[in-house]
């Protein structure tokens, strides 16, 4: 594992962390029950199954 061979000053390490972002979900469409919803697109497969009840 790599270590650091000096100590990062706060401020290079706030920095640094400020520079992630989240990203948001991608929404896709589908039908369920013949109402359509949006869903992130790695739930698809399980609101097809029925595993998820999409709220509404």
């Amino acid at each position: 594992m790599a270590v650091p061979k000096r100590k990062m000053s706060r401020s290079n390490t706030r920095h640094r962390r400020a520079q992630w972002k989240a990203t948001t979900s991608q929404l896709v469409p589908i039908t369920v029950d013949g109402s359509t919803y949006l869903v992130p697109q790695r739930l698809v497969k399980a609101y097809e199954r029925g595993l998820l009840h999409p709220e509404g």
